[in-house]
């Protein structure tokens, strides 16, 4: 079960498409969550997506060369955004569900630079005082960091095409075509590792000790 490959962790791969680079002052504009489950032989793919375009939070920063560089216009109607609250129990709910019915006590955050990606989850989570964040408060798997000891690649659009992974430029700078193409990867690093025998699921004397 995914529960034993992750020390009862259950990976969740996240992207964020924002205003700017800090959390505490600039807009979170859109975020999607991509469930990773298990099949019965052992190799990870991705289950479910989850996305939303959100509303800048009151007093939020916009740097133009953010909005510039990701194409968001947060002022379109047909983006059809929702608050941060709302944002976040869409996001959390199926979340809480993958985490029960996969038996796991925590969600790790998997992201490409994940760091970002967990700050701006966080700092949403905490100015709408959400006291069930499902997420590791600090630790993540950084796909980035995975592609480039995999592969010699950390610019995620380089690792996709390292590990024969279809990218579309003009698609890249979404949330949910980032976050599925993130998860893909991840699934494909992991799932190698598997298949060159690196973790089996009976094998006792390999256990995951970076979560503690």
């Amino acid at each position: 079960m995914i529960k034993d490959r992750f020390r009862g962790y259950l990976p969740i791969i996240i992207d964020v498409e924002t205003a700017g680079f800090n959390s505490h002052t600039d807009a979170l504009l859109e975020a999607a969550a991509v469930i990773i489950d298990m099949d019965e032989d052992g190799l990870l793919y991705a289950k479910e997506t989850i996305d939303c375009h959100i509303h800048p939070f009151e007093g939020a920063n916009l740097e133009a060369a953010a909005l510039e560089f990701t194409g968001i216009d947060p002022n379109d109607p047909e983006r059809e955004a929702v608050t941060e609250q709302e944002a976040l129990d869409l996001l959390f709910k199926p979340i809480r569900k993958a985490l029960k019915a996969s038996q796991c006590k925590r969600a790790i955050l998997v992201g490409h630079n994940a760091t970002f990606d967990l700050n701006f989850i966080n700092a949403a989570a905490q100015r709408c005082q959400q006291k069930r964040n499902p997420f590791h408060p600090f630790s993540c798997f950084d796909t980035a960091t995975l592609a480039g000891l995999a592969y010699g690649q950390t610019v995620l659009a380089k690792a996709c095409a390292a590990a024969d992974i279809r990218f579309s430029n003009q698609d890249a700078h979404s949330a949910r075509y980032d976050a599925e193409k993130t998860a893909e990867l991840f699934c494909t690093i992991v799932n190698r590792w598997k298949q060159l025998g690196g973790w089996q699921a009976e094998d006792d004397e390999f256990p995951f000790a970076g979560l503690d």
